[in-house]
């Protein structure tokens, strides 16, 4: 069996496709990872959320941040934004409730002991160990998964607490969870989190480091694979691979198999690429 991970679709089907082609993945009989963000942007999200959710237990993903507007719009605690027209077929889908039910029924972090990797979509703040990591996943999974679940996609949407704390309680603690999980990108040296950063490392601005630089990290030494940094592009250090490349963006879809040392693999966008903007 192998295991591979696949950096953000957001709506790229056909390259989706093309990766899984590429790797002669076989459901019966290998593994993939998907960093999250299946959706929006790209053209055809419906398709991709249907051919994931086909998958089965032969694929794993997590929660993106466009994953979680999706829900927050489909239960009617966010506003619609320019940029999300790509999201209609899927709310307009006559199999829209089984989709959206199974998308919200993923985790924001999988742990594979066997491998010491961790999935997530964007980062850890350099307060949190894994363990504490997985215990905060498992808090917000379950406030997405809850009865309450409308409280929270109404009151998930901003950059405050940008500090973590481990006394913080309520919207606030779950907000920075979810932040961290699905936005994170730098961070100053204390771990406050820098979320209205979203360029190249060459544009951060002075004190801001990639969340897996800062110094003391105290997830270090463990392997995490993540995506959500398309102007990152690949990064394989300390650790952390890295595999969004901004396929939706013109760039392209990237895979690497994680059960072994080996080498990572892409291919271009052929869904036509949109005009690069904050993601």
């Amino acid at each position: 069996m192998a295991v591979y991970a696949v950096g953000d679709v957001q709506g790229c089907a056909a390259e989706l496709d093309d990766i899984l082609a590429r790797l002669d993945f076989h459901p019966s009989r290998d593994r993939i990872w998907l960093v999250g963000d299946l959706v929006n942007r790209g053209p055809q999200s419906l398709q991709v959320l249907r051919a994931v959710a086909r998958l089965g237990d032969a694929a794993i993903t997590v929660l993106g941040n466009h994953d979680l507007h999706l829900l927050a719009l489909a239960r009617g605690h966010a506003e619609w934004r320019a940029g999300d027209a790509a999201l209609r077929p899927i709310l307009e889908a006559p199999d829209r409730e089984a989709l959206l039910d199974w998308l919200q029924s993923r985790p924001l972090l999988h742990h594979e002991p066997s491998l010491d990797a961790t999935l997530l979509h964007a980062g850890l703040p350099p307060q949190w160990d894994i363990a504490q990591a997985r215990s905060c996943a498992a808090e917000l999974e379950n406030a997405l998964r809850s009865d309450g679940s409308g409280d929270l996609f109404a009151r998930m949407y901003g950059n405050q607490p940008d500090l973590w704390r481990d006394d913080l309680e309520g919207a606030d603690r779950l907000r920075f969870i979810t932040n961290a999980f699905t936005r994170l990108r730098v961070c100053d040296r204390d771990g406050r989190l820098l979320l209205k950063f979203k360029g190249t490392l060459e544009q951060a601005p002075p004190g801001a480091m990639p969340w897996f630089r800062v110094p003391g990290r105290r997830s270090a030494g463990h392997r995490i694979v993540c995506g959500h940094w398309s102007a990152l592009g690949y990064r394989d250090e300390q650790g952390v691979l890295a595999l969004d490349t901004g396929c939706v963006w013109g760039g392209a879809l990237t895979a690497q198999r994680i059960d072994t040392p080996c080498a990572p693999v892409s291919v271009p966008n052929r869904s036509g690429a949109l005009p690069i903007e904050a993601d």
